[in-house]
């Protein structure tokens, strides 16, 4: 049974998640840092993370061709 919480299935996953999110925090002019960011905006973290499944959703479109 798979645990619940904060932590990667797969470990190795970690520093290519973290660099994808520093990719997405360039593209829409965040100023991320390494470790713990709790200075960002509401706004700020959402457009984050907006960026990251807007990027997904394209890789995934783009794979189904």
């Amino acid at each position: 049974m798979a645990k619940s919480g904060n932590y990667n299935v797969v470990p190795e996953a970690r520093a290519a998640l973290d660099k994808f999110k520093m990719e997405a925090a360039s593209e829409v002019g965040v100023n991320l840092k390494q470790g713990y960011n709790g200075n960002l905006t509401s706004r700020e973290a959402g457009s984050v993370g907006g960026q990251m499944v807007k990027r997904m959703i394209e890789a995934y479109e783009k794979g189904m061709k």
